[in-house]
């Protein structure tokens, strides 16, 4: 098997080791993680090699394939971009009980954890995680980097923009937008659209955290290229 490395040797990234162990799709040679704690440690039997910045090297020694370890969506993105710039190919942990339709789009380094349920003509962008036993039903959109969490359950034509993070438990019911980097709370019901980094709890949702302003907003995505009327729009 391919050798890779996982970026992130935290609680996500033993999730990530357990899906390749169960997969046994890649063979993991270590971990990178830049809490300096855990350097020459080793997490659940696999070693610590050392920070990002490791990454260098390991390329330089014949290391091609990575795998993007962290929760945090921001962060997420910052690294899988800075990896791939230095030549690695991202690749996906994809547990094998997840239940795939034949016509879905996957993107680049995902993690589909165990149970994950993924209906037809679902399109998922790079970066993405789909966590334990979380339901995308059909001709939903999941957009870079957005995470959608343990339990959710997303009815068809759901679209979750980039950067989103669709909180455990929560529902999400049909054709309701997510918007960039928004945040749903835990338990959530969401029946209407969600603002750009706009944060809703509760049944039915409401927001706590206010929308930007439009301009305000189009500062913030300018400097990553990002077009908000395209919910897929930090894929390359």
């Amino acid at each position: 098997m391919d050798e890779v490395v996982i970026f992130g040797a935290g609680g996500h990234g033993r999730v990530v080791l357990d899906i390749l162990a169960q997969a046994q799709s890649y063979t993991p040679i270590g971990f990178l993680d830049n809490n300096v704690q855990l350097h020459d440690r080793r997490v659940d039997g696999l070693k610590v090699l050392g920070g990002v910045a490791h990454a260098s090297e390991l390329y330089a020694k014949g290391v091609r394939r990575a795998i993007i370890a962290i929760g945090d969506n921001g962060v997420r993105r910052d690294i899988a971009r800075r990896v791939e710039a230095l030549g690695f190919e991202l690749v996906s942990a994809i547990h094998p009980s997840a239940r795939l339709a034949t016509n879905v789009t996957l993107g680049k380094g995902l993690v589909i954890s165990a149970g994950a349920l993924v209906c037809a003509h679902v399109q998922i962008g790079d970066y993405a995680i789909l966590n334990t036993g979380c339901i995308v039903d059909h001709e939903s959109m999941i957009g870079m980097a957005a995470h959608i969490c343990p339990g959710v359950r997303l009815a068809g034509h759901v679209v979750a923009e980039s950067g989103a993070f669709i909180g455990i438990g929560a529902t999400v019911i049909q054709n309701v937008r997510i918007g960039f980097e928004a945040i749903v709370g835990a338990g959530a019901v969401v029946v209407k659209d969600v603002e750009p980094m706009t944060t809703v709890v509760g049944v039915p949702a409401q927001p706590i955290k206010d929308a930007p302003s439009a301009d305000e907003f189009a500062a913030m995505l300018a400097p990553i290229g990002a077009d908000p009327r395209d919910p897929m729009s930090l894929q390359r």
